[in-house]
């Protein structure tokens, strides 16, 4: 029997992807420019999916207090730091993206999840490289696993049909932006194509439990590419961070259906894969023997995880007339404003002066816990005065001038004694239920950024 197709034709956003039935100049729903280009969509009355499990089940409406709610036991996937930033492990049925730049190590992650997985069946899809690329990337990571099945494919029709024969507990397709489904007379890439096929996955995913990682590109924004739809159709986006130039990579959840989005990982890549970094706090500290002026160590929280890193400011006298503001890993912005308080509530003159901040190891920082450490190190580069390395900070610094309480002061000291510092300033509001006597290490309690000017600079 002849499938009966519906055809036309339509005009996609290639930002966005917001449909249009004619050619706009600018996206009426993100404000891009000449994003619009057409595109032949044919839909078709059948399904892609309907023979893998035979038949399209139905559900009926149910009572809330009928549903059950025992949890579904996750996949292990014997990656510490990806566990930590999904929750727990894969949770059956859950469609997982990861974005990232070129070259920064998605495939490397993926394929090093489908050879961990050694109890479990995997099929991993791959439409950018053959099968023997892969298998020189799987020497090249040192690892094997009988029940990882590798193919090289594009087509939907072609995947669903190597599902059906191998029936596979987890799927990894790389990438979502090389796939094409024939219902669908657009190139691969395309926004009705990347729409159209994530769609086939999901509804995959959500009848077999089966959970499902798809790789995706970035566009030169840093935003994945693609329409948003993408984003809200998964059930997980991971975002993979970092400079080629460090060895540091950052995984990051920007949204998580079943688990914080606030997790952070933190891998190094080497010549044979990614390494997970269970101690970071020793790899971001750098280990000069002689105190440097303009640096500063600062007690972080990412998630559940606290770990030290280092600050570094270089303070000079604008050569050009206009001062430079330049950061790396913080907030400009913040920068800017924690510049101000400086000269407004503390009277330093910093106006003619070019900054330039650093965090060191080539990671972003968003936690407001380290203000004080950074206008310390501002600071101590303006004067030329180093800070004493057994030293470490933890304070949000307000518009007044004065010092914020922090969230699990508790995990900050413990992180900053283990690792062998002596004296800690932190916020005086956080006294309140802290049993400093549990503590070796000496603790300031500050109120104003004045008073741990006085403590250091005196």
């Amino acid at each position: 029997m002849a499938t009966k197709a519906k055809t036309k034709s339509a005009w996609f956003c290639q930002s966005c992807g917001v449909e249009s039935t004619k050619w706009v100049g600018k996206c009426p729903s993100c404000g891009e420019w000449n994003s619009f280009v057409e595109e032949v969509v044919v839909k078709s009355t059948t399904s892609t999916i309907a023979g893998i499990n035979g038949q399209n089940k139905k559900n009926k409406p149910q009572k809330i207090s009928e549903i059950s709610s025992s949890e579904a036991s996750r996949f292990d996937t014997k990656n510490g730091e990806l566990n930590r930033v999904l929750g727990g492990g894969l949770v059956p049925g859950s469609l997982i993206l990861i974005g990232g730049e070129p070259g920064i190590g998605k495939s490397t992650l993926a394929l090093q999840i489908a050879l961990n997985l050694k109890s479990y069946t995997t099929l991993y899809v791959s439409g950018e490289e053959s099968a023997q690329q892969i298998k020189l990337r799987g020497n090249r990571i040192n690892s094997d696993n009988e029940n990882c099945l590798i193919v090289s494919e594009t087509s939907m029709e072609n995947i669903f049909s190597h599902v059906k024969n191998t029936t596979p507990d987890i799927i990894v397709i790389d990438s979502i932006q090389t796939l094409s489904t024939e219902s669908i007379e657009a190139g691969p890439g395309s926004v009705s194509q990347i729409r159209e096929c994530t769609s086939q996955l999901l509804r995959f995913a959500k009848e077999s439990s089966t959970p499902v990682i798809l790789i995706g590109h970035i566009t030169k924004d840093g935003n994945l590419a693609g329409p948003k739809i993408l984003e809200h159709m998964v059930d997980t986006v991971l975002q993979f961070e970092g400079d080629q130039n460090h060895m540091y990579r950052i995984l990051r959840s920007t949204k998580n259906r079943f688990g914080s989005t606030s997790e952070m990982g933190i891998y190094e890549m080497q010549h044979n894969g990614l390494r997970e970094v269970s101690n970071p706090s020793e790899l971001l500290l750098s280990h000069e023997d002689e105190s440097l002026s303009g640096v500063t160590i600062s007690a972080s929280i990412e998630g559940m995880r606290p770990f030290l890193i280092e600050i570094q400011a270089l303070v000079s006298s604008a050569a050009y007339g206009t001062p430079q503001r330049s950061s790396t890993g913080f907030d400009l912005r913040r920068l800017n404003m924690l510049l101000a308080v400086l000269e407004k509530r503390a009277g330093f003159k910093l106006s003619t002066k070019d900054v330039f901040l650093n965090i060191a190891g080539g990671i972003k920082v968003n936690d407001p816990a380290i203000d004080l450490a950074v206008i310390l190190a501002v600071l101590s580069s303006s004067t030329d005065v180093s800070i004493p390395k057994e030293v470490c900070f933890s304070g949000e610094i307000g518009l007044s001038g004065e010092i914020r309480p922090v969230s699990r002061i508790d995990q900050r000291i413990s992180e900053a004694e283990k690792l062998g510092f002596k004296q800690i300033f932190i916020p005086k509001h956080n006294s309140k239920g802290l049993d400093t006597s549990k503590f070796k290490i000496k603790i300031h309690l500050v109120s104003k950024v004045g008073e741990v000017f006085q403590t250091l600079f005196r």
